[in-house]
């Protein structure tokens, strides 16, 4: 017996590899299953087992995949894992790489939109503060929604009523199944790049919790939360409530009300302004007749009538006004003329002239006044004024 040229482990399970990825009917997959044996690897990396009533298979979901998602798995729940199925070659063992996940059944949806709603509050996108007013005349609205869908016409119908000169943007996208999520975001993305539009309108008709899913993925909700253009969230029916509802500026309960929310209504404002013309002509009208009753008023006064009586007047208060001020002057005048007698007569008292005249001398010692005979010694040339004039004299004799 004959044996074929034998094989290392490693060579076989590197032929065993090498037939399951080249197998196109194991590239693509999408399996659906229940998680058990999660396990959250401090690499970031996640390893999980993905069963259902009877069998199982071994999973991995590297953190460049994972890190996408919007929820993080936990054991029980049921999901639909995209990917490729193959050989871990050191191990021998078959697994399944899982490129995508996303819930599958209610309870796991529940799940996964409070995990994503909870992760992205705490980022704080969902703060009233980040939230802006919408503009009171939009020149341009954009909508991004499905091109065929009810809603649309509604909105359509609705915009133009309202306001017939805002121009309306349509941005068709699917709004549902795979790849609608990404389509919305870059809706969203566009309208922004190319400034489309003053406010949008992002959201769908009603439908089940998993039709209404893309609104609810992360990228949608962050495309809405960045959009330098306000958002108006408009998914489903006003019991729907989505996690874009939180990002957006506006939530309206259904996307008919986001057509009434995005523009104002034309006839009311029309309706309005004529109001405020007849309110506006009918203030005037009482203000003008007020300014004529107090013209008359004035008018009938007596200052108006006969004007030269304010010169009578005046005048009149000059004339008095002048005399006040002569008679005090002259009081004055005469006041000081007293004080200017008393005050001479009182230097006429102290003046060394009436000393003089009175028989007295000054004696003058080097044009100095002589008044202590201490000062004075035999031969001193003095000066002597009397009233009339002066002499000169020599000091004969000094004595005390």
């Amino acid at each position: 017996m004959s044996y074929l040229q034998p094989l290392t482990v490693s060579q076989l399970n590197r032929y065993v590899k090498f037939l399951l990825e080249e197998s196109d009917g194991l590239r693509g997959l999408a399996v659906a299953g229940e998680i058990s044996n999660f396990k959250n690897h401090y690499s970031g990396h996640w390893y999980f087992t993905l069963k259902d009533q009877n069998a199982a298979v071994p999973a991995v979901m590297f953190c460049e995949e994972n890190r996408r998602l919007g929820f993080v798995p936990q054991d029980g729940m049921h999901v639909v894992v995209m990917g490729r199925a193959s050989l871990y070659e050191r191990d021998g063992k078959f697994q399944l790489y899982a490129t995508g996940m996303q819930p599958d059944g209610l309870g796991a949806l529940y799940l996964a939109y409070e995990q994503l709603k909870e992760r992205l509050a705490a980022e704080g996108l969902f703060d009233e503060e980040r939230k802006r007013e919408l503009p009171t005349f939009p020149m341009r609205v954009g909508i991004v929604t499905s091109g065929t869908g009810a809603a649309l016409q509604d909105m359509l119908q609705i915009l133009g009523r309202r306001c017939p000169l805002t121009e309306v943007v349509l941005c068709p996208v699917q709004v549902q199944g795979a790849g609608a999520a990404k389509q919305i975001a870059a809706a969203i993305a566009l309208f922004n790049e190319s400034r489309a539009a003053d406010v949008l309108i992002v959201g769908r008709g009603g439908g089940s919790l998993e039709d209404l899913w893309a609104f609810n993925e992360e990228l949608v909700v962050r495309a809405v939360a960045g959009s330098q253009i306000p958002v108006i969230s408009a998914v489903g029916h006003e019991t729907d409530v989505t996690i874009c509802d939180f990002a957006a500026d506006l939530r309206a309960p259904t996307p008919s009300a986001a057509a009434e929310l995005a523009v104002p209504d034309m006839s009311e404002i029309s309706g309005a302004g004529h109001a405020l013309q007849e309110r506006l002509c009918f203030a005037m009208q009482q203000n003008l007749q007020s300014r004529r009753h107090a013209l008359a008023g004035l008018l009938s006064r007596r200052v108006l009538q006969r004007p030269e009586e304010l010169v009578y007047n005046a005048r009149q208060r000059l004339d008095n006004a002048s005399q006040k001020l002569h008679n005090a002057a002259k009081a004055r005048v005469q006041l000081e003329r007293a004080r200017l007698t008393k005050t001479v007569a009182s230097l006429d008292a102290l003046s060394p002239l009436g000393v003089l005249a009175r028989g007295y001398s000054i004696a003058m010692k080097e044009n100095k006044t002589v008044s202590n005979i201490h000062e004075l010694s035999p031969g001193d040339r003095l000066n002597l004024h009397l009233q009339n004039g002066s002499c000169g004299v020599i000091v004969w004799e000094v004595e005390e």
